[in-house]
């Protein structure tokens, strides 16, 4: 098998150039899409304002005053409206040095759609540049062994952030059960705490219906797994036990990547099913 030829400094250097510059692309087109986003809100809350001004002076006029309202409510609509104009433009384009132009301090504006054209231009230079930066496959196993403590510590946080989740939402469960015990034994008649046993009521449901979506103790319950079992291989690896007790150190790193990646299609397989609707995870098992 002929393998790839040695890494070269510059190469590498052009690879993580281009790998910057695109991830700063993806920030730039983010930026500019929230901006947009929120510019658009707030015009869309001052429209609806202004109609709803509008609406209800219409169908009150002769009954009721609206001149306070409109008073206090159209100096609002401006203030929203000129906000939601300043975000729009200003997040229209991003400046940049024009590094073509021979004018010192040139710039230029970039809209999205240019942005996103780099973008497509800057992935396909990284694609031909990683081409030439192609390591030999013990180096790129060798890496793949070293990144994978760092996955096992994300799963794990991971894990650990559903676990809370989950507890927390049965600890507020826990307390409004209590709650709702408490308000019907306190109110007898309950017409004083009707309103209080309501929402008490309402907030169970909504928790129990979140908890059955998300099903955050299985997600936990999920990744910790996985996390152990990735954890248990590597240890098995750095211990030379089995199944990587071969002499051949580079038939151990195929060996665990394989096994490792078979891990995480599970894991992934796993979270696809949990998404899924119940119907859905009954006609799959």
């Amino acid at each position: 098998m002929t393998q790839p030829s040695p890494v070269s400094d510059g190469n590498m250097q052009a690879l993580i150039a281009s790998r910057r510059s695109i991830a700063k692309l993806k920030r730039d087109i983010a930026r500019l899409r929230r901006g947009t986003y929120a510019g658009v809100f707030t015009l869309a809350c001052a429209l609806t304002l202004l109609v709803s001004l509008v609406v209800i002076t219409v169908h009150t006029w002769g009954e009721r005053d609206m001149r306070l309202a409109n008073w206090l409510g159209l100096p609002v609509v401006a203030v929203l409206a000129i906000a939601g104009g300043l975000i729009v433009d200003n997040y229209r384009y991003v400046t940049v040095t024009d590094e073509a132009s021979t004018e010192a301090n040139a710039e230029k504006r970039l809209y999205i759609s240019d942005l996103r054209f780099d973008l497509e231009v800057a992935e396909e230079q990284r694609l031909s540049i990683a081409v030439s930066t192609a390591r030999p496959v013990h180096e790129r196993r060798y890496a793949y062994r070293d990144a994978i403590p760092a996955e096992v510590e994300r799963l794990r946080t991971e894990g650990l952030r559903y676990r809370r989740w989950h507890n927390g939402f049965q600890w507020l469960l826990i307390l409004c059960s209590a709650a709702i015990t408490a308000v019907a034994a306190l109110y007898d008649p309950p017409q004083p705490g009707k309103g209080l046993l309501i929402g008490l009521g309402a907030t169970m449901s909504v928790i129990t219906s979140a908890m059955g979506y998300y099903k955050f103790r299985e997600r936990s319950f999920n990744l910790q797994q996985t996390a152990d079992s990735i954890a248990q291989h590597l240890s098995a690896l750095d211990l030379s036990i089995a199944p990587y007790g071969d002499v051949d150190e580079a038939q151990n790193l195929m060996r665990f990547a394989e096994t490792v990646e078979l891990l995480r299609d599970e894991q992934r397989k796993r979270e696809q099913q949990l998404d899924q609707p119940h119907q859905a995870q009954q006609g799959t098992v």
